[in-house]
């Protein structure tokens, strides 16, 4: 069993996604999809599953040469995908998620026992032990990833398109996930693993694909002998930039945010820290830790139940976002860049604008395009946004692009404070470096920053300080010297050493 696809071009308006492209894809295999944000990877895959058509080349499988309409015809030969977005209906069970096209009837009604035992055996396939009737918005994002596996194997895949899974979960479930990926490749299952992640790539798979604006620049090319560096070069066409060191320290004196023993209604106690200007403050933790909850809480999102913000050494209370943005010149990457750092739908001008209408629309509050394309043209040009012009819906940029355009946004509102979550997220490593750069240029120039990242390279190479959070609690701060092996030793010790206190405080 084989999915060959051969010189394969695609063309959107104003984009050559796609020329001469190719891919073999064998059963058994582990197959990586590498290349920068806007090579054509998203491309090729909705091809795959047929939810474009290629203008040129061929798509074969089974060595039946195909020509698919929708993701349907591809589901129905045995092609399935998991998505970076999640696919599920929250609010549907486990079981009316994994067999929504399917389920079984009696009667004209649903028969939910026997979906529900139909549903278990597939779970079991995954190693996933929930109950069936479980709604999906009670799983953990990695419990979710598994139904969306379930999912893909209840339809009896031969192909199966695993797209950035590892990008939220643990180190410890991507290890399971992982144990799950070789033993379907050992069925004889064909898998395509995409992620930017060059370790995970390396040790999980069988031989890779590179694509470079639209082209091939390797072709299942085997795992054996790679290296990281010949990855790289096959990616961006040459050699890894390092991170070059900050300029600046941190400033001296009063600082600029501090945090006094606040709680959340999210369930953080006493919580405290300073941010000074000039200066990048790292919070590490492990997924559901309770950084972003902290950090929402602070910028008015969620409640504050008690302690004390203060912004300059004067107490204040952030009622609302727009009171944090406007008042207290605060800003907020967001980790889920897709529904609260970008508007998918509306261009790139509006997007970067959007924290400023306030400032740029008329007596009669109408916000004009060209004010719009006034504030953003320069930012764009600085941030290096990769689009033929701003009127491009930042919905059909590539991920990197993305998260430089929801950076953009509070460098036209030009704020104090900027805390940053997630910000290198299924972006690829040239994009990766580029917004290293930015944040270590915003901080040189006095901005106060504090940075969450469950990438521990990302966090040693750009953090002063480390914060350590753990069950909503801070529980270690690490002076940061930029080694990576004594500052990940010294968070992860910070981290196990917390499990056994805080179970014998809870006890």
């Amino acid at each position: 069993m084989a999915l060959i696809l051969d010189r394969i071009g695609k063309s959107f308006p104003g984009v050559r996604a796609l020329n001469n492209a190719a891919l073999t894809l064998d059963g058994g295999e582990i197959h990586a999809l590498m290349g920068e944000n806007g090579a054509g990877k998203s491309t090729l895959i909705k091809i795959i599953t047929g939810v474009h058509r290629p203008d040129s080349g061929t798509v074969t499988f089974d060595d039946t040469q195909l020509s698919l309409a929708s993701p349907r015809d591809a589901i129905s030969l045995g092609i399935s995908a998991v998505h970076q977005e999640r696919n599920l209906i929250p609010r549907f069970s486990v079981a009316e998620n994994i067999l929504l096209e399917s389920l079984p009837v009696s009667n004209g009604l649903v028969d939910f026992r026997r979906a529900n035992e139909e549903a278990r055996t597939h779970l079991r396939k995954v190693g996933l032990d929930v109950d069936p009737a479980t709604e999906v918005r009670r799983l953990s994002v990695a419990q979710m990833q598994m139904v969306e596996i379930a999912k893909a194997l209840s339809h009896q895949a031969k192909v199966l398109l695993l797209d950035e899974p590892t990008a939220s979960i643990t180190d410890a479930e991507t290890e399971i996930l992982f144990r799950l990926v070789r033993q379907l490749r050992d069925q004889g299952t064909a898998i395509l693993f995409v992620s930017h992640k060059l370790e995970e790539v390396l040790s999980l798979c069988d031989r890779v694909t590179v694509l470079r604006d639209g082209e091939t620049t390797l072709r299942g090319a085997p795992m054996t002998g790679m290296t990281r560096q010949t990855l790289i070069e096959a990616m961006i066409g040459r050699a890894e930039r390092p991170l070059i060191a900050r300029s600046q320290k941190p400033q001296e004196g009063m600082p600029k945010l501090e945090l006094r023993d606040v709680a959340t209604a999210a369930g953080h106690d006493n919580v405290s820290f300073s941010l000074r200007r000039g200066e990048i403050l790292g919070l590490y933790g492990l997924v559901g830790a309770g950084r972003t909850e902290l950090v929402r809480a602070v910028i008015g999102k969620d409640k504050l139940t008690s302690g004390t913000v203060v912004i300059d050494g004067k107490p204040v209370r952030i009622r609302s976002v727009e009171e944090a943005i406007k008042r207290f010149r605060m800003g907020y990457v967001s980790e889920d860049r897709k529904h609260e750092g970008v508007i998918l739908a509306h261009p790139i001008r509006s997007n970067i604008a959007m924290t400023v209408w306030g400032r740029i629309a008329s007596t009669f509050g109408l916000i004009g395009a060209g004010k719009e394309r006034k504030t953003a043209a320069p930012l764009a040009r600085q941030l290096e946004i990769r689009t033929p012009n701003l009127e491009q819906l930042v919905g059909n940029l590539s991920g990197g692009n993305q998260q430089k355009v929801s950076l953009a946004k509070w460098l036209a509102a030009d704020v104090d404070i900027l805390f940053i979550d997630e910000p290198t997220v299924g972006i690829d490593i040239k994009a990766k470096t580029y917004i290293h750069e930015l944040i270590n240029g915003l901080a040189d120039k006095g901005m106060a920053i504090l940075l969450i990242s469950s990438d521990m390279p990302e966090m040693v190479a750009l953090a002063d300080r480390i914060l350590v959070m753990h069950d909503f609690k801070i529980v270690h701060e690490h002076e940061n010297d930029h080694k990576y092996e004594t500052a990940s030793r010294a968070i992860m010790s910070a981290i196990h050493a917390a499990e056994p206190a805080l179970a014998r405080t809870a006890s």
